[in-house]
C-alpha cells in the first residue's frame, strides 16, 4: 500500500505560499494581525514625533529611495533567517519582505491621515515624504511582529532551525533590526546633536565603555545562562558577541544620523560624538535583536 501524500499536511511556509496551496484565508490574516500588532508595537512613538513628519518634508527623493532600499534588505534578512522555515525558498522570503514592507506602509500612510498630519490639501511629494519615513520603522516593526507573536510556531524558525544557530551574517542581521527598531525613534530628535555636542571627550570614553557593557550583559545572561560551555569559552563568545553587537549599533547609528541628515554642517568631532550619544540605545537594541529568536 502507498503511502498517502503529506503535501497538503505541510504547514505553510509563508502568507504567500499559503495562498498558492489552497491553506484557509484565516491563517493569512492572522498572520497580518500579528504585523499590524507588532508594527504599532514598536514604531507607533515614532509617528508622534514631530521631527519625522519634518524629515518627511525635507529630506530629497534619494534619500529616501536609499531609506527604503535599506529597510527592505534588512526585512529579506529578517525573514531568511528567523521568520520563515529552514526551507524557505528565496521567492517566499522576497515576496514576504513586500507584503510587510506594503503593509507598514499602508499602516504609516492611515495613522498620519487619523493624526492629521497628511491631507488632501498637501502636495503629492509631501505625503510621499512623510508615508515613506514613517513606514520604514513600521515596515521592521511588521516583520517582527509577524515572526514573534505567533505563539512559539516552530516550523518559523527561519535557517536557525531548532537549536537557534544562527551563522554571523544572521547574527548582525538581527542586531541591525533591533537597533534601527529602537533608535528610529532617537535618531531624528535635536537631543542627539545637543547631547554629542556639549560632552567632553572623557564623557563619550565613558559612553562607549558603558555601551559595551550594556551589551556584554544582556549576552551574558541570556546566550549562556544554564549552558555547559566551558567559562573560558563562554568569556570569550561574550566578548566577541559583544564587540559583534557593538559594530551593528555604530552602524545603524551613521546609517540612521546620515539618513536624518543629522551630518549636514557638523565637523568630523560633532558627527563622531552623536554616533557615540545615539551608540547606547542602538547597542540596546542590537543586543535584543540577537535574542529575539531565543524568545521564540
Amino acid at each position: 500500500m502507498t503511502a498517502a501524500p503529506t503535501d497538503d499536511l505541510e504547514p505553510p511556509r509563508s502568507r504567500a505560499s499559503a495562498r498558492r496551496r489552497g491553506h484557509p484565508v484565516a491563517q493569512s490574516l492572522q498572520e497580518y494581525g500579528r504585523g499590524i500588532a507588532g508594527g504599532l508595537l514598536f514604531s507607533l512613538p515614532l509617528l508622534y514625533t514631530g521631527e519625522i513628519w519634518r524629515a518627511g518634508e525635507l529630506l530629497p527623493p534619494e534619500r529616501l529611495l536609499l531609506g527604503l532600499g535599506g529597510v527592505f534588505v534588512l526585512l529579506l534578512g529578517y525573514n531568511r533567517y528567523v521568520g520563515l522555515r529552514q526551507d524557505a525558498s528565496p521567492l517566499e522570503v522576497v515576496l514576504d519582505s513586500v507584503e510587510e514592507l506594503g503593509l507598514g506602509l499602508l499602516l504609516s500612510a492611515a495613522l498620519l491621515v487619523l493624526l492629521g498630519r497628511i491631507g488632501a490639501d498637501m502636495a503629492g511629494p509631501e505625503i510621499l515624504g512623510k508615508v515613506l519615513v514613517g513606514g520604514l520603522a513600521v515596515a521592521i516593526g511588521v516583520s517582527v511582529g509577524t515572526a514573534q507573536l505567533g505563539g512559539g510556531d516552530d516550523e518559523d524558525s527561519g535557517m536557525a532551525g531548532e537549536r537557534g544557530d544562527l551563522s554571523f551574517v544572521g547574527q548582525m542581521a538581527l542586531s541591525l533590526c533591533g537597533a534601527v527598531l529602537v533608535a528610529a525613534n532617537i535618531a531624528p530628535t535635536e537631543e542627539i546633536p545637543e547631547i554629542g555636542g556639549t560632552l567632553p571627550e572623557w564623557a563619550l570614553l565613558g559612553l562607549t565603555g558603558v555601551t559595551l557593557a550594556v551589551g556584554a550583559l544582556v549576552l551574558h545572561f541570556s546566550d549562556f545562562v544554564n549552558t555547559s560551555r566551558p567559562g573560558g569559552r563562554a568569556r570569550v563568545a561574550v566578548l566577541s558577541g559583544s564587540l559583534a553587537s557593538y559594530v551593528a549599533a555604530i552602524v545603524a547609528s551613521v546609517a540612521l544620523l546620515w539618513f536624518f541628515d543629522r551630518f549636514a554642517g557638523c565637523d568630523l568631532r560633532a558627527c563622531l560624538a552623536q554616533v557615540i550619544v545615539l551608540g547606547l540605545p542602538t547597542a540596546i537594541g542590537a543586543s535584543a535583536g540577537r535574542l529575539l529568536l531565543q524568545a521564540r
